[in-house]
């Protein structure tokens, strides 16, 4: 099964931990090079950052691509972020998973809840987020369910609208729901220190 094939590929890998910031930052190194790294609330154990990245054609590291979580702050100097800055008042889309639900924010989003729609691409494995007013239109997948080869299920979603944001939850299936549990105890057995030098545990 899917869900397993990627739990084992999680387990097998190479991993290091630390506990920063009320944190517990784990990095995976894969086999083939690509990189992920994760971090959970300590108290919580809520997932706030998933981002990954792979090397280019040649061996050079991309940059690393926000999956869970807030974008970082942007690299560039600070005489081009001057130059080039993105509208404040611009939507901007981000997923804060809960421990039930994947869930996404979209923010400044001033229309009203009945102006949404909500609709899954199963060809394209993807749901669409669309306002009535054809102002705003966003396109996005899942990639837990993608890994795991797990159905999108429409009535899964639900979502709701205040403070100019609107709020997309999609409660997780069982299989994730015990993948993230499993994965978790395994986190958990790793030595972390809070200087990074850890003792890796590969199985």
């Amino acid at each position: 099964m899917a869900v397993q094939c990627w739990l084992d590929s999680l387990k097998a890998t190479k991993k290091t931990a630390l506990i920063q910031d009320g944190k517990r930052k784990v990095h995976y190194l894969f086999s083939d090079g690509k990189e992920m790294a994760e971090e959970y609330d300590i108290k919580t154990d809520e997932l706030i950052v998933r981002k990954s990245r792979v090397k280019n054609a040649l061996g050079a590291q991309r940059q690393w691509e926000i999956e869970v979580g807030e974008p970082g702050p942007s690299i560039s100097g600070a005489q081009e972020s001057q130059l080039i800055k993105e509208n404040s008042s611009n939507p901007v889309f981000v997923r804060k998973d809960t421990k039930t639900c994947f869930q996404w924010r979209i923010r400044n989003l001033p229309y009203p809840k009945e102006v949404y729609s909500l609709s899954v691409e199963q060809t394209e494995r993807c749901c669409i987020v669309r306002t009535t007013n054809k102002k705003y239109f966003k396109k996005f997948s899942i990639p837990d369910l993608d890994r795991s080869q797990l159905p999108l299920d429409s009535s899964a979603f639900s979502f709701a609208h205040a403070n100019n944001t609107l709020i997309i939850s999609y409660q997780k299936p069982k299989e994730i729901l015990l993948l993230e549990q499993e994965l978790l105890r395994e986190l958990k057995k790793m030595k972390a220190t809070s200087d990074g030098e850890v003792d890796c545990k590969t199985q």
